[in-house]
């Protein structure tokens, strides 16, 4: 059973109405809420998460949180599909972390780049992709006449941390537990890196 608690204080999340997001966003979750309308992300959350709807928790989580958190909560799970030290990181992926360290039309404009000179098998591009729409535009400059499909941002984030959570079948089930104690980290305004503060408590306890 799931700890309700465990989905309170995401300060970062808009406080509205679940339903809202959802609606707004074209957000099409495949569990049956029975939470009342007026229900906040959080509950619903809890309630999804009470089901085993993890798919559904990390798809409302995706469209939820601010697009800066939601990106960066996508390019840390991108990250773990690459070595530690940074070696192999595709400009997809670093674009769209330096738009989240320093948002800016410039940062967008670097990320809109690497997304449309991303190779085919480029594993990260849906993290650029969610950098570049995070107006809700398709990008800066001349592409901010055109308005990015409903949710763009929140569905990239969602499809690249589902990529990453089984890109490594073996991994899958720590990395559900993992992702998820990110996404709820950076609702309440941490880094999304649970699992170094952690560590960092257990070596002062």
């Amino acid at each position: 059973m799931s700890e309700p608690a465990r989905f309170q204080g995401l300060v970062k999340i808009p406080a509205v109405p679940a339903a809202k997001i959802v609606a707004a966003h074209q957000v099409r979750l495949k569990t049956k809420i029975e939470a009342p309308a007026a229900a906040s992300v959080g509950e619903v959350l809890a309630e999804l998460d009470a089901k085993g709807a993890q798919s559904d928790v990390f798809h409302l989580l995706a469209h939820a949180l601010p697009p800066r958190e939601a990106v960066w909560w996508a390019c840390l799970g991108a990250r773990d599909m690459y070595p530690a030290d940074g070696s192999e990181q595709p400009k997809t992926l670093t674009t769209a972390e330096a738009w989240v360290f320093g948002p800016s039309d410039e940062t967008r404009q670097a990320a809109r780049e690497a997304l449309d000179n991303a190779a085919p098998g480029d594993k990260t591009k849906l993290c650029a992709m969610a950098a570049a729409m995070s107006d809700g535009k398709l990008g800066p400059g001349e592409l901010a006449e055109y308005d990015a499909p409903p949710g763009a941002t929140g569905a990239a984030v969602f499809g690249m941390v589902t990529k990453a959570l089984y890109s490594d079948k073996a991994q899958a089930p720590m990395r559900q537990s993992l992702y998820l104690d990110r996404a709820l980290d950076i609702a309440r305004g941490g880094n999304g890196r649970p699992e170094q503060q952690q560590v960092a408590g257990g070596a002062h306890g």
